[in-house]
């Protein structure tokens, strides 16, 4: 699915509701600057949760490779944008990801495209956090993964306690990462 040009099913009845809800809040939906509005908040919802049509485990086997190669390989600072599922509003930031290879590489770009087919639904930043991690333990099977997320969320910064500079971190991790030593090597990799 092309996200700019390709649409899924529910669309019209997406902008139709979104007609409605212009009307609830107050507004007239058919004031000149509102009336294509609805039709352009379906078609951006229907982008940012694009993730639902989307297998990341297949993403990561397109790309999938014999290598002996065992050390950690870390793909840090990949940015994503999501949307809060408590309040359908943006949170934002960085996610770091480090796996260390059980005889099987991916190509780097797909640890990317994971983060984006998740961060890409409606969200919590914890489960997100676990889900990239699972995806990748269960389709690589390595010998350890982890997962840090660093977020900005605009439901605590532009409602409720308005915490402009609060940054939420949640991580996850499995095998050798369970060893102290291998997951500070891996947060002192990402902070250089």
């Amino acid at each position: 699915m092309n996200p700019e040009t390709e649409y899924r099913e529910g669309l019209e009845q997406l902008a139709s509701n979104y007609k409605d809800i212009l009307q609830l809040l107050g507004e007239d939906p058919e004031r000149e600057g509102l009336q294509k509005t609805p039709m352009r908040v379906a078609k951006a919802m229907q982008v940012l949760t694009r993730g639902y049509s989307m297998d990341a485990h297949k993403v990561l086997t397109d790309a999938l490779f014999k290598e002996d190669y065992s050390q950690m390989v870390i793909v840090k600072d990949i940015d994503f944008f999501s949307l809060c599922e408590h309040h359908m509003l943006p949170f934002y930031g960085k996610v770091h990801v480090a796996y260390i290879p059980n005889g099987y590489i991916t190509g780097l770009s797909k640890i990317a495209r994971v983060v984006d087919i998740f961060s890409h639904r409606l969200q919590v930043q914890e489960r997100m956090t676990l889900q990239i991690k699972e995806c990748i333990e269960q389709t690589l099977k390595p010998l350890g993964v982890m997962v840090v997320v660093e977020a900005r969320h605009m439901c605590m910064q532009m409602r409720g306690v308005e915490k402009q500079n609060s940054i939420t971190t949640t991580s996850e991790f499995c095998g050798a990462f369970n060893q102290a030593k291998t997951r500070q090597e891996f947060m002192n990799l990402i902070h250089q």
